[in-house]
């Protein structure tokens, strides 16, 4: 399912995105769960280490939370709650690659001024659409 903003209200669609709509990807948990998850024993044999991966476990699901991506025609916005925090526009794209397809855990890419690593918070298989549909790669 795709969210295409339209004025001030979103729309929920089903159909295959395209270039001129704006696509709102849904959160995804599964790496801060695992994280989570994956403290409980280190909590026992390590605890220092096993609080680290559980604080950061934690910290992702927060941002998962809060953080909505969205695909414009010409840029990839990100927000926390309304308020828009980063553009990063299409054009300035240089590259992007999304890390371990099978278990994607990782989303890079970089811009003529910039490089980028985002841990995949979102639907990874809307992300990889969107993505090959409004910047394929060079």
């Amino acid at each position: 399912m795709f969210n295409n903003k339209v004025g001030s209200k979103t729309v929920t669609s089903s159909f295959a995105p395209n270039s001129a709509s704006t696509v709102e990807l849904k959160p995804s948990y599964n790496i801060p769960i695992v994280l989570v998850i994956l403290a409980i024993p280190l909590l026992i044999v390590q605890p220092w280490i096993g609080f680290v991966v559980a604080l950061f476990g934690l910290f992702l699901m927060f941002q998962a939370l809060t953080l909505r991506l969205q695909f414009s025609a010409t840029d990839l916005d990100i927000y926390r709650g309304e308020k828009l925090i980063r553009r990063f526009p299409y054009q300035e794209w240089q590259n992007w690659r999304i890390f371990w397809n099978g278990i994607p855990i990782l989303f890079y890419f970089k811009e003529i001024k910039s490089i980028h690593f985002l841990p995949i918070l979102f639907d990874p298989k809307t992300l990889k659409a969107c993505l090959e549909e409004r910047c394929p790669r060079i």
